[in-house]
């Protein structure tokens, strides 16, 4: 039998714990010195497709084991399902409604829309950024990837004082050009080893004097999916994908449907170029940790949309039919979020969170200024992550919105309504806790009347509020 505790013992361990709980208690963003932020993005990956979202086939050790650094949200979702307006959003807090940047239904390359109409709205340039708001902030704010949010990747602006950026969406991923602080560099080797090392060198410039932004956005897994280096392929190569529930062809297939047609050696060059982007994780964090800059460093993982890879039968993202989907898999993404010592380790959050949520956070946590006049609807989630003994939660929201084009959602615990074209339709309704794979449409079914009719309520006053 152990022994019992003594008087004095007993106290010493009492006050050994209290003062443990105080201490945590103060680690708040306004004590001492304000942390870095390292943001690390990911293109057109799906939360659904990580080892530590449940996936059994495609191999994400690095990621799964961030997650268990930190915070896995695992109810986190864009706030528009195709990539520019989402990182518009991402990047302002703004819906795209407000922000203005759009996608168009066409299978046309992204970087080609139809004559006459822009992809980018030039009034984008005058958006209170993530970046604008760090640099304000006295941060060194430093920028490596894909931008793709106004035409200027070459000279992104916004706060940003050192950068290496892609031109355009996408492209090869050997021997691309990239922009280093505006000189264009026709580069030699594999563009996200090529990213990882120039934000190696970035933060290896960086110091415990200054606090640092620094965002590394990947290509991956986004397409061509050829270019990655062989042994990814080869991690693959019998792979069956039996667990992840793809389709024949649908109907209304659109944006990059002739993968559909090897469905599964497409998932396997995906699945290639997941695990490539995986790589990339360790050398970022090793190098934090060679700086001594580690313990005070927020990361934040995100994927810049979900993606379907054949489940309904379609291949990409929100625009991969017509009319646009709000599947699950294209709306929920992945979000990870660690702060050494601020943030308790392997802890999972419920609550439903959007990417509109991220400058409210990154506001709180670092003491930046929210934007003013922007009319946000987001909020702080380091309530939710900074946990401190005997302090509740805060009561969360109950409902998530998206927006593209002519197709909104609105998403609660259980449910989720789709409207189209200002309710004419094709509009749906999913009993999510029934039939997660969103196979049977409840919209039309009068035992879901009050459910549709209070969600229909709720998409209106959200649109109403924050559409312009």
């Amino acid at each position: 039998m152990p022994e019992l505790l003594n008087r004095r013992s007993f106290l010493a361990t009492a006050t050994s714990t209290a003062a443990a709980a105080a201490a945590f208690a103060q680690q708040t963003p306004a004590s001492g010195a304000p942390p870095n932020v390292v943001l690390i993005i990911a293109d057109d990956l799906a939360a659904w497709m990580l080892g530590c979202y449940g996936n059994k086939e495609i191999q994400t050790p690095n990621l799964d084991n961030l997650a268990r650094r930190g915070v896995r949200f695992q109810n986190a979702f864009v706030c528009t399902p195709i990539c520019s307006p989402s990182r518009a959003t991402l990047f302002t807090g703004r819906t795209p409604m407000q922000h203005g940047i759009h996608d168009f239904l066409t299978d046309q390359p992204i970087a080609d829309p139809p004559q006459g109409q822009k992809e980018i709205p030039a009034s984008f340039a005058n958006e209170v950024m993530l970046t604008d708001l760090a640099s304000a902030k006295g941060y060194d704010v430093g920028y490596v990837g894909k931008w793709h949010m106004h035409h200027e990747d070459a000279k992104p602006g916004h706060g940003v004082n050192w950068w290496y950026t892609m031109l355009g969406g996408s492209g090869p991923y050997n021997n691309t050009k990239m922009s280093l602080n505006g000189e264009i560099r026709q580069e030699t080797g594999y563009m996200p080893q090529l990213m990882t090392d120039k934000a190696c060198e970035y933060i290896g410039k960086q110091s415990a004097g200054k606090p640092f932004f620094l965002t590394v956005s990947y290509p991956n897994p986004h397409t061509p999916y050829d270019g990655h280096p062989q042994k990814y392929y080869d991690m693959y190569a019998k792979t069956s994908f039996d667990t992840v529930g793809w389709e024949p062809p649908a109907p209304n297939a659109l944006r990059e449907k002739n993968l559909l047609a090897d469905t599964v050696g497409n998932i396997r060059k995906c699945a290639a170029a997941t695990t490539a982007l995986d790589d990339q994780i360790p050398p970022l964090l090793n190098k934090l940790k060679e700086k001594g800059l580690y313990d005070n460093t927020v990361v934040i993982f995100v994927g810049d949309n979900g993606f379907l890879l054949g489940r309904h039968g379609l291949w990409s993202k929100g625009l991969a039919s017509d009319p646009p989907n709000m599947y699950e898999e294209s709306v929920q993404v992945p979000m990870l979020m660690s702060w050494p010592g601020r943030i308790p380790v392997e802890s999972a959050r419920p609550e439903l969170v959007s990417f509109y949520d991220i400058v409210p956070t990154f506001c709180e946590l670092t003491g930046a200024a929210l934007p003013a006049s922007r009319n946000l609807c987001g909020r702080s989630l380091a309530p939710l992550v900074l946990r401190k003994p005997g302090v509740k939660p805060p009561v969360w929201r109950s409902t998530v919105f998206a927006h593209l084009r002519n197709t909104q959602m609105a998403r609660d615990n259980r449910f989720k309504l789709v409207l189209r074209n200002d309710g004419k339709g094709p509009n749906e309704l999913f009993d999510l806790r029934a039939d997660p794979r969103e196979k049977v449409n409840q919209y039309g079914n009068a035992q879901f009347l009050t459910v549709r009719d209070r969600l229909l309520k709720e998409l209106a006053e959200w649109r109403q509020k924050y559409g312009s």
